[in-house]
């Protein structure tokens, strides 16, 4: 079985095993795109994980590793309590009704499951710069959509933008379907870039991290 590695999803894999103690059995990950995130969870958390996503574009040695299948993420295709935690990254925004898909991801947890949860911040200056498969051009492109919608008032995922939320509006859906709500995008942050931890710290403090932190992320339980 080949060993796979991902810089980022060790990290966000690092936080998880803080906020679970326990051992984690059954992983849910919501929009698994090739699978090759899912496949790194099960490997890092040592846990079995089912992916899901719209398209059947699984990576042959991430299906070696996780259950990767075609679902829909506002119907769920499993039972209640099935899982012990549910992962989604940058999935949110894609989703025409994400009302729906926190209730299934809170429908298949079992008491005491827990969550991750992240998505692009609506209120950044700049996004895509992270992305590993992007072109120079196409995020200089992105971003020149990005503020055309805005200047047009129309940054929002409704109308097709990748906006994703501001960490007011995911907060606020979150805890309308969950009992446990707690924002992880500085320690997400500090995680990614410890070896530059006073210069995230000095963007928190100056709440510079409002606009400059691309993405937010939220962690909880059922």
């Amino acid at each position: 079985m080949p060993e796979l590695f991902d810089y980022k999803t060790e990290k966000v894999a690092h936080l998880i095993r803080q906020i679970c103690q326990q051992r984690l059995g059954e992983v849910l990950v919501i929009g698994c795109g090739s699978g090759m995130e899912a496949a790194i969870l099960a490997q890092q958390l040592g846990a079995h994980v089912v992916g899901i996503d719209v398209e059947d574009a699984f990576d042959p040695e991430a299906r070696t590793i996780a259950e990767l299948r075609v679902g829909d993420a506002a119907s769920l295709d499993f039972a209640d309590s099935s899982f012990d935690f549910v992962y989604s990254y940058h999935t949110l925004e894609h989703i025409h009704q994400p009302m729906p898909a926190l209730q299934e991801m809170r429908r298949v947890l079992r008491d005491g499951g827990a969550f991750w949860i992240g998505t692009p911040n609506r209120h950044r200056l700049l996004g895509y710069l992270g992305s590993k498969t992007a072109t120079t051009k196409e995020k200089i492109r992105w971003n020149f959509v990005d503020w055309k919608m805005r200047l047009q008032g129309r940054f929002h995922n409704e109308h097709g933008a990748h906006a994703g939320f501001s960490v007011m509006e995911l907060q606020s859906m979150l805890q309308q379907v969950f009992s446990h709500v707690k924002e992880m995008t500085n320690a997400y942050y500090e995680e990614i870039y410890h070896t530059r931890l006073g210069l995230v710290k000095a963007l928190e403090f100056t709440r510079l991290s409002h606009i400059l932190f691309p993405a937010i992320y939220f962690a909880g339980r059922k």
